[in-house]
């Protein structure tokens, strides 16, 4: 049976983070980083989720697509170079994703649609746009926060949750609780929303 354009566009994408040069181990098991981090986003989608449009499915998919290949060490060290880097990589993975659409047979209209949420445009108006932030932040939580917080300070730590947490919706937070935290964590995340 012929794959349909959805699962030809997931392939694509999965075909692209495959190639990522830097891995991330998970019980013993090596991945590639941004494939990983690829399908961990679709899976808590869709837990978040389960109906989804196909649509939001593949901006969630696409959203980290090829991220190594803009390295953060390109821009200057500081917040403004922070931000100059994580808004080229949105036009990057919006670009590739646009590119990938259009090879499996999506229309132009679709694609923008699919892009723009890659964008984060219309972020807080648009409940795809919101549900994919609430997505992208609980990811983060629920497998790179232990990680990260053990290499910055408490003040740092609680700064960048409430900068997480300020951007999810009131069922992205109430979701964010359940995550499974260490006993520290989960004290750092009750005061970021304190």
């Amino acid at each position: 049976m012929k794959p349909t354009r959805f699962e030809t566009a997931l392939a694509l994408i999965d075909q692209k983070n495959a190639k990522d040069p830097n891995s991330y181990t998970v019980e013993g098991i090596e991945f590639p980083k941004e494939l990983l981090y690829s399908h961990r986003m679709t899976r808590r989608l869709l837990q978040f989720n389960p109906n989804a449009s196909k649509a939001l499915q593949l901006a969630a998919r696409a959203q980290h697509i090829c991220r190594w290949e803009i390295a953060r060490d390109e821009y200057p060290m500081d917040r403004v170079g922070y931000l100059k880097w994580r808004e080229q990589l949105k036009k990057m993975h919006a670009s590739i994703t646009s590119e990938i659409l259009e090879k499996a047979g999506f229309d132009e209209e679709y694609s923008k649609r699919v892009t723009s949420l890659i964008l984060k445009k219309q972020l807080k108006k648009n409940e795809e746009s919101q549900q994919l932030e609430d997505v992208i932040c609980l990811v983060f939580l629920d497998y790179y926060f232990e990680e990260f917080a053990a290499k910055h300070t408490d003040e740092k730590v609680i700064d960048i949750l409430k900068k997480t947490l300020k951007k999810m919706s009131d069922k992205g937070k109430e979701e964010a609780l359940k995550v499974k935290y260490s006993e520290k964590s989960l004290s750092l995340v009750k005061q970021a929303l304190a």
